[in-house]
């Protein structure tokens, strides 16, 4: 991987602007990328969650079909071309449709710095709240793939996602050095903050993982606080609770010591050092031994 300057930008969800206005949108968040660019000499901007539209738009899974595009597509058409004015790769988090109406995807689309699309992820852990199969508006993703660049091996989650350590274990052992973490998250900063941080950690990757910051359509509040974090767990960088464009340079050489400021040499390796046997009962079904307050029951 080569030492690359990435940029995690923390933006409002802009309830008022869901309903099919993606110039003005595009126009806005182009303008972000700009600031990255210039600002920040960044090689790689992370955009949070439906940064498109809001996380939630008040839109049933035919309504949704019907606002959304394909990627590539109106969803995607300004983002590729500011991408390419300005040569940086972009991870540009929106709903896009699937292959028949009502079929909706909460996607991560990168994108190259010629323009065109590297590779697209759909999130495979909704929220149970969005989850088509429990009356929201999400159909699942089934593939996590990592996607090779000019800056390293890149790897996306969504959000929810990254309470998953399987889905980013998977990505690390396909080989990922960055994994971003799109989110439009409100449950708290802690949970925040100890899921990126143990991502990063558990697989020796670097997490940059943004988070929207205000209110969406549906009245939900996000707080921000976008952070990038390093595979030791240090973070690099960590916005507030407003928008704004946080970023660091990534150290080609990440694992070299035990803590950040340390010239203690680490030893150990938390992929290599998988005692695997141990492993094969882990894939089969499960429910927590404790209850959840409410759950969203599940639609044959």
């Amino acid at each position: 991987m080569f030492s690359s300057s990435i940029a995690a930008d923390t933006l409002a969800m802009r309830p008022g602007l869901i309903a099919g206005c993606y110039p003005e949108r595009a126009e806005q968040e182009s303008a972000w990328l700009e600031r990255a660019v210039k600002e920040y000499d960044a090689e790689l901007v992370v955009f949070p969650e439906t940064v498109t539209t809001s996380f939630v738009t008040g839109l049933d899974a035919g309504g949704l079909w019907d606002l959304v595009d394909e990627a590539p597509g109106r969803i995607t058409a300004e983002i590729q071309k500011a991408a390419k004015a300005h040569g940086v790769h972009v991870v540009w988090p929106s709903y896009r449709r699937g292959p028949e109406r009502g079929v909706v995807y909460n996607s991560s689309i990168l994108i190259g710095p010629d323009g065109e699309i590297i590779g697209i992820y759909d999130k495979t852990h909704p929220f149970p709240l969005e989850r088509a199969d429990c009356g929201g508006w999400v159909t699942l993703g089934h593939r996590a793939d990592v996607f090779e660049t000019a800056l390293g091996s890149i790897g996306m989650i969504i959000c929810y996602d990254g309470d998953f350590p399987e889905l980013s274990r998977l990505l690390a052992v396909k080989g990922a050095d960055i994994i971003a973490r799109p989110s439009a998250l409100q449950r708290s900063f802690d949970i925040w903050y100890i899921t990126n941080c143990a991502r990063a950690y558990d697989n020796h990757v670097y997490v940059v993982a943004t988070n929207a910051v205000g209110p969406d359509a549906g009245g939900s509040y996000y707080f921000g606080h976008s952070m990038i974090v390093t595979p030791i767990a240090w973070r690099l960088a960590q916005a507030r609770g407003g928008e704004e464009i946080i970023a660091a340079k990534l150290d080609p050489d990440p694992l070299r010591y035990v803590t950040w400021g340390s010239r203690s040499l680490q030893t150990f390796d938390h992929l290599e050092d998988r005692n695997l046997k141990l492993y094969e009962e882990i894939l089969k079904e499960a429910v927590s031994r404790f209850t959840p307050g409410k759950r969203f029951p599940r639609q044959e």
